[in-house]
């Protein structure tokens, strides 16, 4: 038996703001439509990302500092271009702030030198689990969303919301931990965000042959891609949510400041169609595999396997 749609309940973990649209958008806008519960919690404002737009950069980190604020606006017109409704912030807006990142000398991101002491970074690992152990309590999700151990490129707000997650989603199963914030709950399957190696190879290629050289600069088609790219051999799930490629289009315009969607990536890619966009991969971190779709050997549904 099939868990309703109306029984089903997600929770996504993500660092910043437009994290969430760039990776899961597709599968949150179908799971919203389907009926089912769809909360996402950001732990950072995302106040060290770069700007964009001209006219705004005033609000950089090095200027006004207000971009954080303005990014909330942002979340806003994108989870409403979604159509969720259930937005949250760990522990409140601006409780922790985006730590920034820097690049090493082999293009790999990394801590930054200068990191202040309200940065996501430097949470106290369980006091921020805490935090999310609540909102699993409230929500009582059977599958929850994150990034990997490694946050997908190294981010290191990306690990450390990783880190929180599962520590989070392990306390919150403990009836003895902090009882005072509801009934423990254990969290059915958690999937790490993922990308096809298959599909980056291919959408390389498709770039290159139309010319753009630009985008994805340094990356070969046919060589060693970053970390976040996973050969498909590791990925346990694959949503097919093309019908809701333009709502995450329109959910990424609404990141403005962090996203262009002027460049010619953007432009290029689209040509390519809805299942550029609306195709998003998974791993299984914990929990039991569902059925596979016999075509692609991967779940076809988060909820797979449960009842």
């Amino acid at each position: 038996m099939t868990l309703a749609a109306a029984d089903r309940r997600l929770l996504l973990v993500h660092a910043h703001p437009d994290d969430e649209t760039i990776g899961t958008g597709a599968s949150m806008a179908k799971y919203v439509a389907e009926g089912c519960a769809v909360t996402l919690v950001t732990c950072t404002l995302g106040e060290m990302g770069e700007v964009l737009v001209p006219g705004l950069a005033h609000l950089a980190a090095d200027a006004d500092d207000a971009l954080g604020q303005h990014r909330v606006g942002e979340l806003e017109a994108a989870m409403k271009a979604l159509g969720v409704t259930d937005h949250r912030f760990l522990g409140a807006a601006g409780r922790y702030r985006d730590t920034g990142m820097a690049w090493s000398p082999e293009r790999g991101a990394q801590v930054p030198a200068d990191v202040a002491d309200d940065s996501f970074w430097k949470a106290d690992l369980l006091e921020a689990a805490t935090l999310l152990v609540e909102i699993i309590r409230e929500v009582r999700p059977q599958v929850l969303i994150t990034y990997d151990d490694f946050g997908g490129y190294g981010h290191p707000d990306h690990v450390q919301a990783h880190r929180v997650a599962t520590y989070a989603a392990a306390l919150a199963a403990v009836a003895s931990f902090r009882p005072d914030l509801g009934d423990h709950w254990d969290v059915a399957k958690i999937y790490w965000t993922a990308v096809s190696a298959t599909w980056m190879r291919e959408g390389l290629r498709r770039l290159r042959d139309a010319g753009d050289t630009t985008s994805f600069e340094g990356m070969d088609p046919d060589g060693t891609l970053p970390p976040m790219v996973v050969e498909d051999a590791a990925l346990s799930a694959r949503v097919d949510a093309e019908d809701f490629a333009d709502a995450k289009i329109e959910a990424m315009r609404a990141h403005a400041t962090q996203i262009s969607v002027d460049g010619p990536f953007f432009a290029l890619s689209n040509n390519f169609g809805n299942r550029v966009w609306g195709t998003e991969f998974y791993r299984l971190a914990r929990g039991a595999p569902g059925p596979t779709d016999p075509g692609t050997s991967l779940e076809d549904d988060l909820f797979a396997g449960l009842d």
